[in-house]
């Protein structure tokens, strides 16, 4: 299992930015993805979860109506959409697949919020 985070960098408050993990190892067609986020000092942090043919997707609270989630199974690529942008957003962001029982991560990819 191989997941490569992109597409990270510096952007201004309520500025967007779109995130690609682009995954391989396994047939990714059949299993949900997710990212998920660390702070400076924080605890890693869940944030989106797609299941495997984009039937559901669920957030979380503090990025709801700001952030979607979305998946290309053709390209076994899967995307973070960022919109609104605010400081607190300011982490590495993480995909992650849940395998056979073990959770796997990409390198992670910054994502810094600031004027």
């Amino acid at each position: 299992v191989q997941l490569v985070e992109s597409g990270g960098g510096l952007v201004q408050p309520g500025g967007s930015l779109r995130l690609s993990c682009a995954a391989s190892g396994f047939t990714f067609s059949t299993y949900a993805m997710s990212w998920y986020r660390q702070a400076p000092g924080k605890e890693r942090e869940w944030v989106a979860t797609i299941t495997s043919a984009s039937s559901r997707r669920n957030y979380a609270d503090s990025v709801k109506g700001r952030f979607t989630i979305s998946r290309d199974n053709a390209k076994n690529t899967v995307y973070l959409q960022m919109n609104s942008l605010k400081p607190e957003d300011t982490a590495v962001y993480y995909c992650n697949i849940q395998y056979r029982g073990v959770d796997y991560w990409g390198q992670g990819t910054q994502v810094t919020v600031s004027s």
